[in-house]
């Protein structure tokens, strides 16, 4: 049965495949950007869709709309993103989930928040189970993505207790495809562009710090089967591609696929940057029913082919 869901940060990187999806599905969308670091290009697909309706407008205004359901997707990323403008970057996550908890409220609908593997901070375990608590600095210079995200996660759940909001917490970890941003400032895409552009490629610390890479259709997949689950749980849920790969190694496999005659460089360790990053996935594969199914080199190839395109405009 079709429906109509409010989708916040809808011309960012996960909002428009998120949105191209829905409407796939023929539900209608309701999509609300700032544009701060979003795109209204990511949305070509659907913007002459009688179903899609686009509204520019920052998340810390509230909204007064009726909706079946929503997805709040609305922040910046990626460090170079949410550090350019940190204050700005806690009042979205903070005031941003709670207009969009009020509204779910009101509305007696189900709302979707898109936390962050960055809740668990520079972990001392891994695989990171959702019961961990995580390790974070709360003054550093990832702090207002990082304690963003948490404080966003414990309104979501104290909404859901105190007033019976019906909540869906994911735990994102690291999601690369099509519809990043050139200037992104994440690994995957920092890497694909130095590799087309025949630069160096910049390695931060030793390179062997650990991140798994999840493909952006896998991602979204995982989103619907637990947004829209029979029985539905509150989460917090982890969603990502659990094999985990070093710096080094996912140079060399972009450096490889590209045919670049690039090398690699070595950069400084950013500050409070994580060792490791890897969900444990288990509540997913048994929850869900859902497991990955897009390998790293198969994923990489995609996002190659997206950035060498936009890279030829």
């Amino acid at each position: 049965m079709s429906a109509k869901f409010l989708v916040t940060g809808a011309a960012g990187f996960l909002g428009s495949h998120l949105t191209k999806k829905l409407i796939e599905r023929n539900h209608s969308v309701v999509g609300v950007d700032n544009l701060y670091t979003g795109n209204i290009q990511n949305l070509r697909d659907v913007l002459g869709s009688p179903l899609f309706t686009f509204i520019e407008q920052d998340v810390e205004t509230p909204l007064n709309i009726e909706v079946d359901g929503i997805f709040n997707l609305a922040c910046p990323a990626s460090p170079v993103h949410y550090q350019y403008n940190p204050v700005k970057t806690v009042r979205t996550n903070v005031l941003g989930a709670i207009n969009m908890l009020e509204l779910a409220t009101k509305l007696e609908v189900p709302i979707f928040q898109a936390s962050t593997s960055e809740v668990y901070g520079d972990p001392e375990i891994s695989p990171q189970p959702e019961s961990y608590w995580g390790k974070v600095n709360p003054i550093g210079i990832r702090s207002c993505y990082d304690e963003g995200k948490r404080v966003a996660e414990t309104l979501f759940f104290d909404y859901h207790r105190q007033y019976g909001t019906k909540i869906r917490v994911a735990r994102i970890f690291n999601t690369y495809g099509p519809n990043m941003a050139i200037n992104d400032g994440r690994v995957v895409s920092n890497f694909i562009v130095q590799a087309l552009s025949g630069d160096d490629l910049s390695v931060y610390g030793t390179g062997s710090q650990t991140r798994s890479f999840c493909y952006v259709d896998d991602l979204i997949e995982s989103i619907l089967k637990f947004y829209f689950l029979d029985n539905p749980l509150p989460g917090p849920i982890n969603l990502g591609n659990p094999q985990a790969f070093t710096m080094i190694e996912l140079a060399q496999k972009v450096i490889e696929l590209t045919k670049s005659s690039s090398k690699i460089t070595f950069e400084p360790l950013p500050s409070d940057d994580p060792k490791q990053r890897m969900p444990d996935i288990s509540l997913a594969k048994t929850e869900l029913s859902w497991n990955p199914t897009i390998g790293l080199e198969e994923g990489l190839r995609k996002t190659i082919l997206y950035f060498s395109s936009k890279m030829e405009l």
